[in-house]
């Protein structure tokens, strides 16, 4: 099972309830968590001498597959915002049932939809709160389909582990619109413009295994969402045993990369470089390396 550093934050289509679903997968001491209507969240308590490192989200929409709507997505906001500013959460990993990541938006709430409420209102804007705000690296764990939103969504995580039952695609083109949430952007930056054209104007799928080879998931797990959910833990467990500092600062430097010349993101890295310098983890780390000891970090 995993550590008892691990917490997790659950939005699930699955019928397994919460209660025994926690038995098997989370660490046996938990403390109250908000009461959401479209996630599930558990926060275990740190063990003695540890702090609270590692973060879990679960998508909770089973009878929907779990669809992705706006009051979802601001409980999402929500939980997520919170464990950025949590000083004890060093990673968030984010998951969905066994069936479904997600099986892409809610058609009934877009179908009604005209251009000037969407565009008065910002429709999906807050979708993107994710990509935008949150700093602490996050993991996406996909199982089953994650189409539309929902490829969408895993695309704004840092890292994605899938399911070899993965599916991952942006049909939105079968319903006479367009990705809305970044899907025509970080496609194509992932797996270059002439094949993700061809994903985004013909609707097709792709497998977790493809997504694998092309570089959009790091790792497909083979097994059940189990499994999947242990290699994310790993991962994330081992981010957050790093200092806070030095983290945040790595996932910034990597995302400027996409926005930035080379000559420009290097000169973006090297300020940070130089910045961590001034951290009191810098000197623990550089000190225990030395020492050949064990880094206490302070996350200072």
């Amino acid at each position: 099972m995993f550590s008892q550093r691990c917490s997790r934050l659950v939005a699930s289509r699955t019928s397994i309830p919460l209660t025994s679903y926690l038995t098997r997968v989370a660490r046996p001491y938990s403390a109250a968590a908000p009461a959401y209507k479209n996630i599930l969240t558990s926060t275990p308590k740190p063990g003695v001498g540890l702090s609270m490192s590692l973060e879990d989200l679960t998508l909770n929409r089973p009878k929907a597959l779990n669809a992705l709507s706006s009051p979802l997505f601001k409980e999402l906001n929500e939980a997520l915002s919170k464990y950025d500013e949590d000083k004890s959460i060093g990673a968030i990993v984010i998951t969905g049932s066994e069936k479904a990541f997600a099986a892409g938006a809610d058609i009934k709430e877009m179908a009604p939809l005209t251009f000037a409420s969407a565009y008065t209102n910002n429709f999906i804007a807050p979708w993107s709160h994710l990509a935008n705000a949150i700093r602490k690296p996050v993991i996406a764990a996909v199982s089953g389909y994650a189409l539309g939103g929902g490829c969408e969504l895993a695309l704004m995580c840092d890292i994605i582990y899938c399911s070899s039952n993965a599916t991952f695609g942006q049909p939105e083109i079968k319903l006479g619109v367009i990705p809305g949430a970044g899907g025509s952007q970080r496609l194509t930056h992932a797996i270059g413009k002439s094949r993700a054209m061809e994903l985004i104007l013909t609707g097709k799928n792709f497998s977790g295994k493809e997504a694998a080879e092309w570089g959009v998931a790091s790792k497909v797990v083979d097994g059940g969402r189990d499994e999947l959910l242990e290699e994310a833990f790993k991962t994330a467990e081992t981010i957050a045993g790093y200092s806070r500092v030095a983290v945040l600062a790595g996932k910034e430097a990597v995302n400027k990369s996409q926005e930035l010349s080379l000559r420009e993101g290097v000169e973006y890295e090297r300020r940070l470089f130089h910045g961590l310098f001034g951290s009191k983890d810098q000197k623990i780390g550089m000190t225990a390396f030395a020492e050949k000891k064990k880094p206490e970090w302070s996350h200072e």
